[in-house]
Parts: C-alpha cells; sequence; structure tokens
C-alpha cells in the first residue's frame, strides 16, 4: 500500500471533472493520476449477470424451463459475434485497470452516478473482481466545482448505501428471470421467431396495445347542441378579447356579442331541432343565476426527469430517449443537476441558494425582465419529506455557451419551470352565467384575471373574457339563435407523452399533480428506465412512430392477444414489484423475501406462457414460402410462417383492422396478391377496400384499384 486513493466514476468525461479537482493529472491507460489519487472509470455496466449459457444451459427448450439460478453469476459485459456471444475486449481491458488499481489502493471512492443504477455498477465490478478495500461514497446532485469539492469533503461510508444496493441487484435478478425465462418461453409456445417479453417492457406494450383497440373499435355518436347570442357590454373596467370562445364582435363593430350554449346535448335529431325552434320564436332570455367565485391555479412543481421527458414531447416532439440524453448532456456539461431524478421538491438547505441562482439570470435576454418582477421565490416545492435518491432538476450558476438548439430548448425548459415553480399562484374570478331562453337551460362562463402569476413566464395568461354586470332577473334580447351538431371522440392514441403519464400512475389516468406524486412509488419502471422501455418496444418491432402517436406493429398486436389477459402483462402487479423495490431500499423489506416471490411469479408465468402454445397450434399446408421457394408455410392464429428455420418469412393476418383468411393468405402465398378486399380501417377510422400484395422483399403492400383520378401508389404495410 502506498497511501494511493483510488476514484472511480460512471464515465470517462466524469472521471475528468473529479481528477481536476483533485490534481490527477496525469494521462495514463484507462486512468489519471496524480497528488495521490489515480482516477478511473466505467462506461455503464462492465460486469453482468450471466445468461442461461453461462449456467450450461444451451438453447431454448421446454425442459430447461424455469431456469432458477441459486447464485447469479457475474461475467463481463458481453458482445454479440458470428460464433455466439463473447466478452467485449475493450471491457475486459478496463476490469484488468480498475483490479488493479483498486488492489494498489488503500481506499476507495465510490465516484458513479449517484442512484440506483450508479450503485449496481459499482457494487457488481467490487464483487466480481473480489475485492476487500473499504470504499466511501461521493454523492452529489451536479458536476460544478463546488458540488465535487463540497461532496468530496462530506464522504460517506460505502455501507450507508446497502439498501440501494440490494434494491438494484433484486431489480437486476428479477428482470433476468422474468425476461429470460419469459422469453424463451413465449418463442417455444410460437414455434417460430423470437418473442421478447419483460416485467417491464410487456405491461408498457400491453397499455399501447389496449388504448390502440379503444381508439380504432370506438363507435361515434352524434349529439346536438343549441345556443343564442345577446349583445352585451364590457362592464366596468377589464380588457375585452373578441377571439375568445363565447364572445363575438357584432357585424357593427360595436358591443360585443355573447354566447350561450345548452346545458344539455341531444343524441337525437328531433329534441334539439324543438329546443331550437323554441328559441327562435322568444325575443329574449331571462338571466336566472349568477355565480362568481375566485380560482386558483397553483404554480406547477419543478421537473423530475419524468415531467421534462413528457413536456418535452408534447412541445417539441422529443422522444423520451432524446430528452434524457440531453438532460444527461446538460449535466455533464455542468449547467444542471442531477437529471436522473424522481423527486419534483427541493430540500431547505437548496432552497436558500436559489434567490442567489436566480440572481444569475437578471440579465439574460429572455428570463432577466419577468425576474426583476417576480419577488421572493414561494416555497410550493420545498419539501423535505418528499426528496428522493436527488432533488428536482434545478439549472446551476454556470452560463450555457454554444449548446445546439434541441440543447437549448430543454435547457430553457428547465429554466422557464424553475421560474414559474418560485412564482406567485394564478388567481382568477371566473363568473357563470345561467339563462333560460324558450324552456332551454344555457350557460356561458367568463373570467377576469387578478393576478396572472406563474403563467406570465412564458406569457400565457390570457386575456380578460369579461361578462357584462348582469343580475338574476335580467332580461336579454336575443340577437340569433343556432344548432351545432358534433360528434363523441375516442381517447387518442398514446404518445411518448401519455405513455410515460400511464407508466408513472400504472395506467390510471390522473391529471391532478399532486396524486400523481403519491402513485410515484407504484409506477412501473423509474425515470431512469422508462425511455430505455419504449425504446425497447421500438428495437423489437413491437410499435412504431406514426408523427407523435405510438401505433403497435401487427407483431405487437399478435403478443398481445396472446397475453393480454395473463400475468406477464399485468400492470398493477408489475407496479407492485415496484413499490416492493423501494422498500428495499428504505430498509422496509427484505430483499430475499422478493428474490423468492419473484421466483414463484416467474415458475407461474413460465407456466402460464408455454401452455399458450394452443393460442399458437398451427396447421401445415401444400403452400411453398414464396421467398425462399424451399419451406412450407405454417398457418397459425394470428401470423403464417415459412417453416425454414433460415427464412421464417411472416406474414401477419391483421391489416389495417382486419383479419384475413386463409383462403385470403392463400391467395396472396400463391398469386403474389390477393382479390379486392373490403372491411379496412384507416389510421382517421375511415373504411376502404384494397388488394394485399407483396412487395419485391416480400412485404405487404396495399394496391388499390384504379379510379377515375387514376391509380393511387401501393402503400408499404411493416
Amino acid at each position: 500500500m502506498n497511501n494511493q486513493i483510488c476514484i472511480i466514476a460512471e464515465k470517462p468525461s466524469v472521471a475528468r471533472e473529479i481528477a481536476r479537482i483533485v490534481g490527477a493529472t496525469k494521462r495514463e491507460e484507462g486512468y489519471l493520476s496524480g497528488n495521490g489519487y489515480v482516477v478511473t472509470w466505467t462506461f455503464g455496466h462492465l460486469v453482468q449477470p450471466a445468461m442461461p449459457d453461462g449456467y450450461g444451459i444451451k438453447g431454448f427448450h421446454r425442459e430447461n424451463l424455469p431456469v432458477i439460478p441459486p447464485v447469479f453469476t457475474l461475467v463481463p459485459r458481453q458482445v454479440k459475434t458470428a460464433n455466439g456471444y463473447k466478452p467485449d475486449n475493450d471491457v475486459v481491458a478496463q476490469i484488468k485497470v480498475i483490479a488493479r488499481l483498486f488492489r494498489e489502493s488503500d481506499r476507495i471512492i465510490v465516484g458513479t452516478d449517484a442512484g440506483r443504477e450508479g450503485e449496481l455498477i459499482f457494487r457488481y465490478l467490487y464483487e466480481y473482481i473480489g475485492c476487500a478495500t473499504p470504499f466511501d461514497r461521493l454523492w452529489i446532485s451536479s458536476l460544478t466545482d463546488k458540488a465535487i469539492r463540497e461532496g468530496l469533503e462530506h464522504l460517506e461510508s460505502g455501507n450507508k448505501y446497502d439498501n440501494l444496493y440490494y434494491a438494484a441487484k433484486a431489480r437486476s435478478e428479477c428482470d433476468w428471470l422474468v425476461g429470460c425465462n419469459g422469453t424463451q418461453a413465449m418463442t417455444i409456445a410460437a414455434g417460430r421467431g423470437t418473442y421478447s417479453v419483460g416485467r417491464v417492457q410487456t405491461p408498457t406494450l400491453a397499455m399501447v396495445c389496449e388504448r390502440y383497440w379503444q381508439n380504432k373499435r370506438f363507435v361515434p355518436e352524434a349529439f346536438r347542441q343549441v345556443h343564442f347570442a345577446v349583445k352585451g357590454c364590457t362592464g366596468s373596467g377589464g380588457k375585452t378579447n373578441e377571439r375568445k370562445e363565447g364572445r363575438e364582435r357584432a357585424n357593427d363593430g360595436t358591443d360585443p356579442v355573447v354566447k350561450f350554449s345548452s346545458i344539455e346535448k341531444w343524441k337525437e335529431k328531433q329534441p334539439a331541432e324543438d329546443a331550437y325552434r323554441a328559441m327562435q320564436a322568444q325575443p329574449t332570455a331571462t338571466i336566472t343565476k349568477v355565480e362568481r367565485k375566485e380560482t386558483v391555479q397553483e404554480a406547477p412543481l419543478l421537473y423530475d426527469l419524468t415531467t421534462l421527458q413528457k413536456e418535452a414531447n408534447t412541445k417539441h416532439g422529443f422522444s423520451a430517449d432524446k430528452t434524457l440524453s440531453i438532460a444527461q448532456k446538460l449535466y455533464e456539461a455542468k449547467l444542471v443537476t442531477y437529471p436522473r431524478t424522481g423527486s419534483r421538491h427541493i430540500p431547505e438547505d437548496v432552497f436558500a441558494e436559489i434567490p442567489a441562482l436566480l440572481s444569475t439570470l437578471k440579465k439574460h435576454p429572455v428570463w432577466g425582465g419577468y425576474i426583476s418582477l417576480m419577488g421572493e421565490p414561494t416555497h410550493r416545492s420545498v419539501d423535505d419529506a418528499k426528496i428522493t435518491d436527488h432533488h428536482a432538476l434545478l439549472i446551476t450558476d454556470m452560463k450555457p455557451v454554444n449548446l445546439s438548439n434541441d440543447d437549448m430548448t430543454v435547457y430553457n425548459m428547465i429554466v422557464g419551470r424553475m421560474l414559474e415553480a418560485f412564482s406567485e399562484k394564478c388567481v382568477k374570478d371566473v363568473t357563470t352565467v345561467t339563462a333560460e331562453c324558450g324552456g332551454v337551460t344555457c350557460t356561458v362562463k367568463g373570467s377576469v384575471i387578478k393576478q396572472g402569476g406563474w403563467r406570465n413566464v412564458f406569457g400565457e395568461e390570457t386575456e380578460d373574457v369579461q361578462l357584462p354586470d348582469w343580475a338574476e332577473g335580467d332580461t336579454l334580447p336575443v340577437q340569433a339563435c343556432s344548432i351545432t351538431e358534433g360528434k363523441t371522440k375516442p381517447k387518442p392514441l398514446h404518445t411518448e407523452a401519455t405513455l410515460l403519464a400511464a407508466m408513472e400512475t400504472c395506467g390510471k389516468d390522473i391529471e391532478d399533480e399532486v396524486l400523481c406524486q403519491s402513485l410515484k412509488e407504484c409506477g412501473i419502471g423509474t425515470p431512469a428506465t422508462r425511455a430505455a422501455i419504449i425504446e425497447t418496444l421500438f428495437s423489437r418491432e413491437y410499435m412504431v412512430r406514426q408523427k407523435k402517436q405510438l401505433v403497435p406493429t401487427e407483431k405487437g398486436l399478435a403478443l398481445y392477444s396472446v397475453v393480454k389477459d395473463m400475468r406477464i402483462a399485468d400492470v398493477q402487479m408489475t407496479g407492485e414489484w415496484e413499490q416492493a423495490l423501494a422498500q428495499i431500499e428504505k430498509g422496509a423489506m427484505s430483499a430475499d423475501t422478493f428474490r423468492k416471490g419473484i421466483e414463484e411469479y416467474t415458475t407461474q408465468i413460465t407456466s402460464e406462457l408455454l401452455s399458450c402454445d394452443k393460442l399458437f397450434s398451427h396447421k401445415g399446408s401444400d403452400c411453398t414460402c414464396p421467398k425462399c421457394k424451399t419451406g412450407n408455410m405454417q398457418f397459425y392464429g394470428k401470423v403464417v410462417r415459412c417453416d425454414n428455420p433460415s427464412c421464417a418469412l411472416p406474414v401477419f393476418r391483421i391489416k389495417a383492422g382486419k383479419t384475413l383468411s386463409d383462403g385470403e393468405i392463400t391467395e396472396l402465398l400463391t398469386n403474389g396478391k390477393t382479390g379486392l378486399l373490403k372491411g379496412f380501417q384507416s389510421k382517421q377510422g375511415k373504411p376502404f377496400d384494397a388488394i394485399v400484395a407483396f412487395d419485391a422483399d416480400y412485404n405487404t403492400t396495399f394496391v388499390f384499384p384504379e379510379t377515375k383520378r387514376g391509380t393511387k401508389r401501393p402503400q408499404k404495410r411493416k
């Protein structure tokens, strides 16, 4: 020993920042050294649990399942080669460097990301190397020089984070057991192809598919509503806004027009027309009720990662993965605090620094004007009891330089949300006026903003929609009557924003911010993993993006049709596992108890999935595969597939909401196309007729018959 201290970071870029602070500036192979320190790094997980073949189990065989290792074996990270999976040479080399540095040091400082996965990255490596050198934990929420120095001055004993490690290890083993066994069982049952399932990915896919079918099977219903308009005046003070709903400028450009709408909406046409004629026959309407009340819109809480991802998707079309990548880049550039946080609050000691932090923006061309007017920061986002591993996202006192447009967009979102969160509430006076005309009860709403508060940050304060100073019993001359017809609409397909929200609340449709916070512990996935889960569903070809919407593929729908009523797709149960992991992290549950429960669950879902071979039951055919010309096509419930393993051409039966029959599939395989088929449905819900044909790559396409306008081009269906 030479009184050397080894610091290990999660990335080379972070290691360089820490090394600069401690004076380790000499570059070595795989580390930096100097001033009594060596600073090395990982690049993500260098060590992982071995796959089933690491326990002597080769291939997918029913008799081997479930695979439940008594003790998990750790191996260096693997890469796929032509001869199967092999250890990554770069990973093996870095492990050797780290192992030597650990042995040569008499103290280790763990500087991996301060969270569940960061802890597991180090602990798995420490266990694999067989190291016994004592270690301390560097726990920081930003990479500024100040934060790193303060963290190094307040190191904590590594065993303080044992429960965090136990939770991380339990999560890793849980995902291995469910993912490996579930995928093998489903693939064996299917007979052809590979069907990946997982503890979190499969319930997430189920939510996407369930929403898809709700949307496609929705039958719109017509409804009618009647309206009457009266001339109004602006009342005492306030602005008018002719563009706002409920107010229109009169034709002569004088007094504005106020539009009342019936409370009742009629499904049948006749009662609506009767109400319309009754109103037309009345020259006046009578005010029956005037309600005035003050409404308060509290400032939004600060961002956690999931809320940032949701809003970046809604407002800017960014994927969850892109937003996380940008936030991580901003963190490593010292511009924001640790992004993989599940908390939307900050503690009191951090709040004490907020005024100084905001003052750094006083000369900012966009935010400076607002900051000079906002007053003292409010406490709504301050709560020590609601801090998880890290507090909510904040900027640091570093100024952004040379950021790309997308990076600047996310940075400005975080700045703007900080200003909103520490601003006053928005207060409005809302007036609801009820009137009767021809026996029909109608209403109109108006509002006057008393205090714009946080809505002034992005200029979202709406202009006043002020109604005249009417009173109960007033008689108003009716200027015009109208009748409108609308249709009920289904819930839209999921976007990444709505899917993230559903993952956070176990599929419950909850808009209330505080209630959402209370359900976080039983959501599925974590803020740090949800983006990766969504990307996995894309990479497995279970769903695709169509603009902002998430649309399941035929493969995704086929898997969902098999597992939708099984435990593997149970969102609520998956949420309960997440809650159990949180309990392990708090020391309120034993990791062994959790492991036993997962092993039992794995046995059950493996049996359940293997038994679904009846759903994948198939019959042979005389149809030769049109692609390889050697295999025969096997007819399954949801797919027709070539039995030549090197080809395995799939033809999914479900096309644009229609299931192709055996006869239609046979015609397609034999002739390369079907006849004209009816019963397809477009993305907009409109029915259409088309021919299904193969393209040059044996993907199915739609071919439309010739019309007077010519022949429509075929559309590829994946």
